[in-house]
């Protein structure tokens, strides 16, 4: 039994992160935190801290450390407005099924829910975090901490993965007290596989003429099953946002989501692997219904939109183990669907063309990344055109927001994951409305060399919304028009490499002086006018 140690709480949350096997902390100090900083720096070998010019800031780069990793990643706020200034990116990383743990401050225990008006106070803090959150507690003794954050840790490690939260009281943290921190190791729990649904789900599958495979990022973990099953199933697999780079977009059998509709209308049995399928759920089942398989880790996915003919709960490496066995079983015999897709591929080719300057822009950056370069997209039109067109060569090497769309999200969700893959290059898509929200994040990147690569399209409003209301509205243009400063000068302001390209060939020049300053971030601004909206292929 381990024998208690006398620590204040700020002691007790730092050994214990280390225990729970965290190394990095992205966060801001303050008042309500100081004991925890305090731990830090008594623990600094053991930690890296970075420190962020906003808090939204560091919740984004603790998501992006978690999606590139697929780990657990830690990001520390004060309470109250340092809270809700992390919220979009909590809201962001629930929508991304991402395992980010949220440790907030809080005001003194005894103040909490009495409204006296304490500095940071806000009304139910623990309620607002249980509602961004799949689990969420208060520490209100020093002893209670380790427990708490492995409890916090099982709940993201298990079942459906999603962010949690904790909150230490200011008097908590300070406090002195006997405690165990001990072994704090967590076995993920999962449920059992149902053996039936795997045998119905391996004739079904077998036995199809027109499979399908549709994943998302559920998926992400098992891509060299999901290969080994499209394969003897000759099935495409067709992945949107979180679930490209499953199957590597140069073969045959990997289709981006538009390209599918057809093949859809004539299919007899879809398998859904970690994906709600909400585009093809909504817009194509109504037309045509096949037979369609469910492999998700929530229970509670599995009837969202339709009602599944068979419904498989475990994660997508666990279901995969046994299906791809037990499909050989049942298997037609089955050529080569190559001919066939590599048309699909090629129409779908010609019908997108009319995506320019886009597609000059990402077959560059394509072929600037190089194998295992990672591609972090947003809501701009470059972005919006990577999603259906993009090719993705790996697991994980392309981040989307899914469905939550959050707005300026992709430039500090993308230095989290630089920082999570130094060894190859990152790329940052983002227009200049987008990268506005979180510029001053420059001023992290630089302090801490983080070598990221941002590419900023700059047509000097939000294109997006402009166009929608050009196109949807009647020209009613209102509050989208932007006045912009010199990017150049702002980004050398920083402290950061600040070039310009005029043309796709100066973009790939300058994406290449990029990859090659390891000093620190790069931001090339590429002037453009509108582009064509890739709303036509809805």
């Amino acid at each position: 039994m381990t024998v208690p140690d006398l620590m204040t709480g700020g002691e007790a949350a730092v050994r214990s992160l280390h225990a729970l096997g965290i190394n990095i902390v992205f966060g801001l100090p303050g008042v309500q935190n100081d004991w925890l900083y305090n731990s830090f720096v008594d623990h600094r070998d053991q930690f890296r801290i970075v420190h962020t010019r906003h808090e939204q800031g560091a919740a984004y780069m603790g998501l992006g450390y978690a999606l590139a990793t697929d780990a657990p990643a830690v990001f520390n706020v004060v309470p109250g407005p340092g809270l809700l200034n992390a919220s979009a990116a909590m809201a962001t990383a629930y929508a991304l099924n991402a395992k980010l743990f949220c440790l907030t401050g809080q005001i003194k225990s005894n103040a909490i829910g009495k409204d006296w008006g304490e500095l940071h106070e806000i009304n139910d803090q623990l309620g607002i975090l249980q509602r961004l959150t799949k689990w969420a507690a208060r520490a209100n003794e020093p002893a209670d901490i380790p427990m708490l954050l492995r409890e916090g840790f099982r709940q993201m490690t298990s079942g459906r993965p999603r962010p949690v939260g904790l909150e230490i009281p200011m008097d908590v943290l300070a406090r002195k007290a006997p405690v165990s921190v001990g072994d704090l190791r967590v076995v993920p729990e999962q449920r059992g596989l149902d053996e039936e649904a795997i045998e119905r789900a391996a004739r079904e599958l077998g036995g199809a003429r027109q499979p399908m495979i549709f994943v998302g990022s559920g998926a992400q973990g098992a891509s060299a099953l999901v290969r080994r099953l499209a394969e003897d199933l000759q099935a495409p697999v067709i992945g949107y946002r979180t679930g490209m780079g499953i199957v590597d977009a140069r073969s045959h059998l990997s289709l981006h989501q538009p390209a599918a509709k057809a093949l859809w209308m004539k299919a007899d049995v879809v398998l859904a692997i970690g994906t709600n399928m909400r585009v093809p759920a909504r817009s194509w089942l109504p037309t045509h219904a096949p037979r369609i398989i469910r492999i998700d880790v929530d229970p509670n996915s599995h009837r969202k939109f339709f009602l599944p003919a068979v419904e498989i709960t475990a994660t997508a490496e666990d279901a995969l183990e046994v299906l791809v066995e037990r499909v050989a079983h049942y298997n037609l015999a089955r050529p080569s669907r190559a001919p066939e897709l590599l048309e699909v591929k090629a129409d779908w080719a010609r019908r997108s063309a009319v995506l320019e300057p886009q597609l000059t822009y990402l077959r560059i950056i394509r072929e600037e990344l190089g194998e295992e370069g990672v591609f972090v997209d947003e809501l701009t039109q470059v972005g919006f055109a990577s999603r259906i067109t993009f090719p993705v060569y790996q697991p994980r090497t392309y981040f989307s927001t899914g469905y939550q769309g959050t707005l300026g999200y992709g430039f500090p969700t993308a230095l989290g994951i630089k920082l999570a893959r130094p060894d190859v290059p990152v790329v940052s898509v983002t227009g200049d409305g987008g990268f506005m929200f979180a510029v001053q994040e420059l001023a992290t990147a630089v302090q801490h060399r983080i070598p990221l690569v941002v590419l900023l399209f700059n047509n000097n409003c939000y294109g997006n919304v402009q166009q929608m209301q050009r196109n949807d509205y009647g020209g009613r243009v209102i509050a989208t028009d932007l006045v912009n400063p010199d990017f150049c000068r702002m980004v050398e302001s920083f402290g950061a490499l600040a070039l310009r390209a005029q043309s796709a060939e100066q973009m790939r020049l300058a994406l290449r002086r990029g990859f090659a300053n390891t000093d620190g971030p790069t931001v090339i601004e590429i002037p453009v006018d509108d582009m064509p909206s890739v709303d036509q292929f809805r």
